[in-house]
C-alpha cells in the first residue's frame, strides 16, 4: 500500500519525512518523492526506485522548508518513474494521494479541454488541477478542496500543499485510511500511527469522509457534509514493532474496511485504465499455448481458486481443474505437458500449497504464484509471480487478501482471454470498467455495516447455519460458511443452491437459519425457487441480494442485505463484504477472540 506523511513544524522537516516514509516501506512501493514549500515554492523531489536513490537525489537537490508532504508509491495509473511519482504539483498546489480516483478519464478530459496540462500519466495529477483551478479563479484553499472532493469518485487519501498558504495543510480520505497526529507545537498527517511514532503518540482517526485543516497549532476537521466535527485523540501506542488497529475494534473489522482501498490498489497493478486494457507483468510463455490450468490452494485462498475457475471457462474458454493442496499430490493428477499451474497463497509459504508447487515443477509445468508476500518462498520458486496489495493481514481469519486475490484472478482470467482472442477490444475494454467500479462497489457494501450488526444476534444462538449460491455465488457460500465456522464456532456448511435437494435439505428447520447469496440476474429464479423449497420446511432464511432481488424475493425473510446493483464479474468481492461482516458481528455477539480464534494460525507452515 502506497504511504503518505505530511509534517506543518517549526524547524526543517525533510529528514523527518524521509524517516516517516522509511517506517512505511512495509507497505511496498516502488517510488518515492517529498515536497516542501520554501520562500513562496513549492520544491519537489522524486526518484524512482527505494528509498537510498530518494536519498541521494535529497543529498544534491535538498528541499528546505517547516512544512511539507511525502509518500511512497506503488505504481498504479502509468509506470513508477520519477515523473510518475509523487507529490504532483503544479504552479499552486501539490499533493500526495492513495488509493485511485475512479471517473479520472472523465475529470481529465474535461481538464485538458480547458488548457490545462498534464505531466504524469497518474490520476493523482488530476485532484492538483482540479484543485488549482479553483485556487486560480480566488476560492480559498478550504473552499477549493470543499469544490473538489464531491467531484471525486473512488477511494483516496489525500495530503495537499498551497503555495500561497506556506503555514498548512489539508487532508481528505474516502477508503483510504489517513490519521492526525499532535506534537508540541506542530501537527502532522499520516497513513497510520506507525508513521508518525517517532513524531507523536496522540492520534486522531478521521472517520469516512472527514478532511481536516491542520497547521501548527490546530487541527480542524469536517465531515463528509462539511460540518465541523471532533474526533478522540488517542495514545496510539505505535512502535516500528507494531501494526496498529486504529479506532477498529479489531484488526478482522479493520482490515474488512480496507477492502476498498487495497483492492484498488492491487487492479491498478493489473490494468491500465487510460488504455482500458489487462496489464500483467512480462511473462517469459506463450499464454495463446497453454492447454490447461490446474489451480491449487488452501483454505479461504482455495474459494478464490473455484471463482477464478468460473472466470477462467467463462471468459477463455480454458479448462480447468481446482484442487485442495492438501489432497493434490495423494491422488497423483495427471498434469498434460504445457499446462500453467497456479498456487493462491496469502503467505507464500503454506507447507501443503508449497510442497504441490515444487510437485508440478517437477512434472514440467509453468509455475504461477498470487500471494501477499512478494518476497515469500513461492513467489521465489514461481515463473510468474502475481502480487496483491493488501498490505500486512493480522487478523488469522483471511478478508482483505480474498478480495484482492480475487481481483488478481479476474484480471489474469481476462488477461487469458484476450490473449486467446477470446475477447475483443471492445469486450476487453467493458470487463476493465467494470473491475474499476470495484472498489466503490466495495465501499457501498459497507455502509450495511451497521444493519449486519443488528441482525448478529439472530445468527449467534444457531449451532447449525447453511449458505446457498449458484454459479461464482456458490464458492462465496463456501466462505461465508468458513468465516461463520473460524471466528464463531458455529458449525456451517456452505452449498450450490441446486444441491440442496439432493441432502442437505434433511437438516432444514426453524432452528436453522440458512444465508442465501443470490444477486438478481440469470441465476436468480432458480436460487429463488431453492429458497422456497427451504421456507416450506421451516428454515429461516437470511437473503443477501440488491435492491431489484429483494423487492422480488425478500418478503417473509429473517432477514435482508441489500447490496448494489453490480455486473456478475464483481459480484464476488462485492458479496464477500456482506458474509465477512456477518461472521464478523456474531462472534462479537458469541463474545469469542475475532482476530485469534482457537487452534488457528495465520500462516500454516506445516503439512
Amino acid at each position: 500500500m502506497c504511504g503518505i506523511i505530511g509534517i506543518v513544524g517549526r524547524e526543517e522537516v525533510a529528514e523527518r519525512l524521509l524517516d516517516g516514509l522509511k517506517r512505511m516501506e512495509y507497505r511496498g512501493y516502488d517510488s518515492a518523492g517529498i515536497c516542501t514549500l520554501h520562500d513562496g515554492d513549492l520544491v519537489r523531489c522524486r526518484a524512482e526506485g527505494k528509498l537510498s536513490n530518494l536519498t541521494r537525489e535529497l543529498a544534491t537537490s535538498p528541499t528546505p522548508g517547516e512544512v511539507g508532504i511525502a509518500h511512497t508509491r506503488w505504481a498504479t495509473h502509468g509506470a513508477p518513474t520519477e515523473c510518475n511519482a509523487h507529490p504532483h504539483a503544479t504552479d499552486e498546489v501539490a499533493l500526495v494521494h492513495n488509493g485511485i480516483i475512479e471517473n479520472f478519464r472523465s475529470l481529465r478530459d474535461g481538464l485538458t479541454k480547458r488548457g490545462r496540462t498534464f505531466e504524469s500519466e497518474t490520476d493523482s495529477e488530476v485532484v492538483a488541477h482540479l484543485i488549482s483551478e479553483q485556487v486560480e479563479a480566488g476560492k480559498s484553499p478550504e473552499d477549493a478542496v470543499k469544490a473538489v472532493l464531491p467531484q471525486l469518485r473512488g477511494a483516496f487519501a489525500l495530503a495537499i500543499a498551497f503555495r500561497d498558504h506556506p503555514d498548512m495543510l489539508i487532508g481528505s480520505r474516502r477508503g483510504s485510511p489517513l490519521v492526525v497526529g499532535f506534537g508540541d507545537g506542530e501537527i502532522y498527517l499520516g497513513s497510520d500511527a506507525l508513521a508518525l511514532a517517532p513524531l507523536t503518540q496522540k492520534i486522531a482517526y478521521l472517520d469516512e469522509g472527514d478532511w481536516v485543516v491542520v497547521t501548527r497549532d490546530s487541527a480542524t476537521i469536517y465531515d463528509k457534509d462539511n460540518n465541523r466535527v471532533e474526533r478522540e485523540i488517542s495514545t496510539s501506542g505505535a512502535s516500528a514493532a507494531a501494526i496498529e488497529k486504529g479506532n477498529y475494534r479489531h484488526f478482522m473489522q479493520k482490515e474488512i474496511f480496507e477492502q476498498p482501498t487495497v483492492v484498488a490498489q492491487t487492479l491498478n497493478s493489473y490494468v491500465r485504465p487510460l488504455e482500458q486494457q489487462v496489464a500483467l507483468p512480462q511473462m517469459d510463455f506463450d499464454i495463446s499455448a497453454i492447454s490447461r490450468v490446474t489451480i491449487v490452494a488452501c483454505g479461504t485462498s482455495y474459494y478464490a481458486g473455484l471463482v477464478a475457475k468460473y472466470w477462467f471457462e467463462q471468459f477463455a474458454r480454458l479448462p480447468v481443474d481446482i484442487d485442495v493442496a492438501s489432497e493434490f499430490r495423494y491422488r497423483e493428477p495427471v498434469l498434460e505437458p504445457g499446462g500453467l499451474a497456479l498456487f493462491i497463497s496469502q503467505s507464500g509459504e503454506t507447507a501443503d500449497t508449497l510442497a504441490a508447487l515444487r510437485h508440478c515443477k517437477e512434472e514440467g509445468q509453468t509455475i504461477a504464484v498470487v500471494v501477499n508476500v512478494p518476497t515469500s518462498t513461492m513467489a521465489r520458486e514461481a515463473d510468474l509471480l502475481l502480487p496483491t496489495h493488501a498490505g500486512p493481514e493480522i487478523g488469522v481469519a483471511s478478508t482483505k487478501a480474498f478480495t484482492c486475490q480475487l481481483a488478481v484472478l479476474a484480471a489474469l482470467a481476462a488477461h487469458f482471454a484476450v490473449k486467446r482472442g477470446r475477447l475483443d477490444r471492445e469486450q476487453e475494454a467493458e470487463i476493465v470498467s467494470h473491475l474499476l467500479e470495484a472498489p466503490a462497489c466495495l465501499n457501498a457494501a459497507l455502509n450495511h455495516d451497521a444493519e449486519i450488526a443488528a441482525m448478529a444476534h439472530l445468527i449467534a444462538p444457531a449451532r447449525d447455519v447453511l449458505y446457498l449460491g449458484r454459479g461464482a455465488d456458490y464458492p462465496l457460500a463456501l466462505e461465508g460458511a468458513l468465516k461463520l465456522k473460524e471466528i464463531s464456532y458455529i458449525h456451517a456448511e456452505g452449498y450450490a443452491a441446486g444441491e440442496m435437494k439432493h441432502g442437505p435439505i434433511a437438516l432444514i428447520d426453524e432452528a436453522v437459519p440458512v444465508v442465501v447469496l443470490a444477486p438478481s440476474g440469470p441465476l436468480f429464479e432458480k436460487t429463488v425457487s431453492n429458497m422456497q423449497e427451504v421456507r416450506a420446511r421451516g428454515g429461516k432464511i437470511v437473503l443477501i441480494s440488491d435492491r431489484e432481488g429483494l423487492e422480488e424475493a425478500g418478503e417473509g425473510c429473517l432477514a435482508t442485505i441489500e447490496m448494489p446493483r453490480v455486473h456478475p464479474l464483481i459480484a464476488p468481492l462485492v458479496y464477500a463484504v456482506p458474509v465477512q461482516l456477518l461472521a464478523y458481528h456474531t462472534a462479537c455477539v458469541k463474545g469469542t477472540d475475532v482476530d485469534q480464534p482457537r487452534n488457528l494460525a495465520k500462516s500454516v507452515t506445516v503439512e
